[in-house]
């Protein structure tokens, strides 16, 4: 299977202003494999981008690369926001 850890780094470290902050937690479900994209507060902007365009671009890129087995891949930026 792909390392998406590492893939979702490669996209994302260039886009923020501290790259040592990025960190990736994998969940799974039973119908996920959830990547959890945690980075500095200040950097959230620059991963969310205007109305949402770079986070759905780096979305588009994680969950074109091909998955075996039955389980879809799903990539959540946590914000600070919301509480689990």
């Amino acid at each position: 299977m792909t390392n998406f850890d590492e893939l979702i780094k490669t996209i994302v470290k260039p886009l923020v202003k501290h790259p040592e902050d990025v960190t990736i937690k994998h969940k799974e479900t039973d119908r996920f494999h959830e990547y959890h994209l945690q980075t500095n507060p200040s950097d959230i902007g620059r991963i969310i981008g205007k109305k949402g365009h770079v986070a759905q671009t780096i979305r588009t890129i994680v969950y074109s690369v091909r998955v075996s087995g039955n389980k879809r891949i799903r990539l959540i930026i946590d914000d600070g926001k919301n509480k689990n």
